[in-house]
């Protein structure tokens, strides 16, 4: 258990660098005041534009995987048989940091993109799964949340499909794959919790469209 929550303390702390709120403060804006107020690649794009979305997408990215990278090197020799499960602590505790940054009064983003950061340092077909999940839904209908809920939906059911047809994590025990079920799960529950209002928004056909190439509007993800 000491492992576990070595990695959820270190992923927070990684979660703490705001991308966002560091990359207005640079160029002259408090992404906080503006648009959703979060503290996300959606409203950074729709308040700055594609190319700064762009490049705090990345940088939430950036931090996860950078995360995951630290405590592999720390624990990974020790701890192989259940390296994935050390990798979800981390980006459980990133995303934590993320969403609730202590310096910014527990006022963050929404973890998505740290959750994508998961996603590319987990499992190659995990890579494949988020694409098929988010893109057509993007591109179709331009619901960023409506693509987010769905990738969490895919992380779960496929996390238990490669468990439980022993595609991956056969060196767990049965244990620690219900343990792995229960963080992947958790981590889907809270994005769909800090997407609530977009859910409700959704329903009503209230949700605000993305367009790459097009200009912010007030209303964000």
């Amino acid at each position: 258990m000491t492992v576990r929550l070595a990695c959820v303390a270190i992923g927070y702390v990684f979660g703490l660098f705001q991308t966002a709120y560091f990359f207005g403060k640079l160029v002259g804006t408090d992404i906080r005041q503006h648009g959703s107020g979060n503290l996300g690649t959606t409203n950074t794009l729709r308040v700055l534009g594609t190319k700064a979305g762009l490049i705090v997408l990345l940088g939430d990215i950036a931090k996860t995987i950078l995360a995951i990278l630290c405590t592999r090197a720390l624990f990974g020799a020790q701890y192989e048989s259940i390296r994935y499960l050390l990798k979800v602590y981390t980006a459980a505790g990133v995303i934590l940091g993320h969403d609730f940054p202590v310096w910014l009064k527990f006022k963050g983003g929404k973890g998505i993109a740290c959750t994508a950061g998961m996603i590319l340092a987990f499992h190659w077909t995990y890579i494949v799964m988020g694409v098929l999940m988010f893109f057509p839904v993007f591109f179709t209908l331009h619901f960023v949340s409506l693509g987010s809920l769905l990738v969490n939906l895919g992380l779960v059911a496929w996390t238990v499909f490669c468990g439980q047809s022993g595609y991956l994590f056969s060196e767990m025990t049965a244990g620690q794959r219900l343990e792995l079920y229960a963080v992947i799960f958790c981590i889907a529950a809270l994005a769909w919790f800090q997407h609530r209002k977009n859910i409700v928004r959704l329903l009503r056909g209230e949700e605000g469209k993305v367009y790459l190439k097009k200009k912010p509007q007030s209303e964000t993800q």
